[in-house]
């Protein structure tokens, strides 16, 4: 099945990063992150607060499509989801109880303006600041993600229309107006390549339409502007300095051997496979030679171009590449053998490494000024069993990937935060409360938060600041 996943100097870094470097420990050295390091959780709201009628929120398109008949595994919508719109300093409590100091969520647009432009919800700009005063109370540092899928039903054509662009413009110049005066780091969209390609390409996401190459490139081309006019809306609105970028989840090409070689094809590899997005994002220009490209308007791309401060990478599974010489892209995918582990979902093969790799890669390629995990995690086979869920697998997944992370921060690529995915158990899109991600199990009938062993592992890797 085609889902979002798969559309797709020792001490020197130590100065450079703030503190981070080797210190003795026991009689040798050990690697311990800058106290700078963002340690955080991350969720989105049409997957945790339910709540969709509720305070004058409009509808999204998740709500029709949760609701249209297969669509969604076993029926499931986020009609209620983990009830976070009303448990929201429970839920920020277990972030404080961890120790992380940073939590990533999605502001709902349809909350905000319920037709998708035009008059404001006062009552759903409400809530978020409670949302936001709750997480700095108890020391949290809010990262705010203005579009994670659930766009507003009112706004016609949805992304097929350049006007949403605009409309999401509007938008973000209200969120950085009502709440930059406490939140610094904003991400405009989540992951452009899942939501365009599986709603408008494959029909397996909202709004569940198919398209042929040249309308899905149309299609991309306005969510892509949509990033860069909303960059420049949260900037020129923001009542104080704040930090813009957008998140998403690249296919991450991992080198067979790390030879000369093999690494220059995985650069090879990194800018073709992420080239329409990533690369067109952060050059400004579309792939030379691309197939059947947009439509495109005076000032488009450097509007899509502008600076940004920071790249959030979702980081899940890579693919292996090899030189090839012998073809004109320099590079070959190499199959992954049936071996590999899935964590139950077949587009989640464990490859830890992709996260060192993600890292160095798009620091090489494209030198941007600063990078995040803003999504790093598994679903795993989560038993409650007397009050307890020991999810080993969760745990092995997340040592391993928190290993080559550490890493990439000790060579001194710019990786400045980790954001486990995610917070709680949720709405998992088309798989629905099937598979949890979760740190913190959630028990659907009564709303019960009950800490996995995972999250007991990451509250002593914060508290230690080192995998060593």
């Amino acid at each position: 099945m085609i889902t979002r996943r798969n559309l797709v100097g020792f001490a020197g870094a130590g100065v450079a990063l703030g503190m981070a470097g080797p210190v003795l420990s026991a009689g040798k050295p050990t690697f311990r992150f800058p106290k700078s390091f963002r340690w955080g959780c991350s969720t989105a709201a049409y997957q945790i607060e339910g709540a969709v009628a509720e305070d004058g929120r409009g509808q999204s398109i998740w709500d029709v499509f949760s609701h249209t008949p297969g669509k969604v595994k076993n029926g499931d919508t986020g009609d209620v989801a983990c009830d976070g719109y009303h448990r929201y300093g429970q839920d920020a409590q277990l972030i404080r109880n961890m120790g992380a100091g940073a939590y990533r969520f999605s502001i709902a647009w349809p909350r905000v303006f319920p037709d998708g432009r035009g008059a404001l919800n006062q009552k759903g700009l409400d809530h978020y600041s409670r949302v936001i005063d709750d997480l700095l109370e108890k020391g949290i540092e809010p990262h705010v993600t203005l579009y994670h899928w659930d766009l507003p039903t009112a706004l016609p054509g949805g992304w097929r229309n350049r006007d949403t662009a605009s409309a999401f413009a509007d938008y973000a110049a209200a969120i950085a107006r009502t709440y930059s005066d406490r939140v610094g780091h904003f991400m405009t969209l989540n992951e452009i390549q899942s939501f365009i390609d599986g709603g408008y390409g494959f029909g397996i996401y909202a709004p569940g339409l198919r398209s042929g190459m040249g309308e899905l490139n149309q299609t991309r081309h306005h969510a892509l502007l949509a990033h860069g006019l909303g960059v420049r809306a949260i900037r020129a609105n923001a009542r104080r300095q704040v930090k813009v970028g957008w998140a998403e989840n690249l296919t991450t090409p991992v080198p067979v051997a790390d030879t000369p070689a093999h690494l220059d094809a995985a650069r090879k590899a990194l800018r073709k496979l992420n080239g329409n997005i990533a690369g067109t994002i952060l050059t400004g220009q579309y792939p030379v030679g691309m197939n059947k490209p947009p439509v495109v308007a005076d000032g488009d791309m450097e509007i899509i171009g502008g600076p940004i401060d920071f790249v959030g990478l979702n980081v899940y599974s890579p693919i292996y590449v090899r030189s090839a010489p012998d073809q004109a892209s320099g590079y070959a995918v190499v199959p992954k053998a049936r071996g590999f582990p899935t964590m139950g979902l077949d587009w989640l093969s464990v490859g830890p490494e992709a996260a060192y790799w993600v890292t160095r890669l798009v620091s090489d390629v494209w030198k941007p000024k600063s990078l995040f995990i803003s999504e790093n995690g598994c679903p795993g086979s989560d038993v409650l069993l007397n009050g307890r869920v020991d999810d080993t697998d969760r745990l092995m997944f997340l040592r391993a990937y928190v290993a080559n992370v550490q890493r990439a921060v000790q060579e001194g690529y710019p990786l400045h935060g980790y954001f486990v995915w995610s917070l709680l158990d949720n709405f998992e899109w088309a798989e629905g409360y099937s598979k949890r991600f979760g740190l913190h199990y959630v028990d659907y009938q009564t709303q019960q938060r009950i800490p996995k062993l995972s999250a007991q592992w990451y509250r002593e890797l914060i508290r230690a600041g080192t995998m060593a």
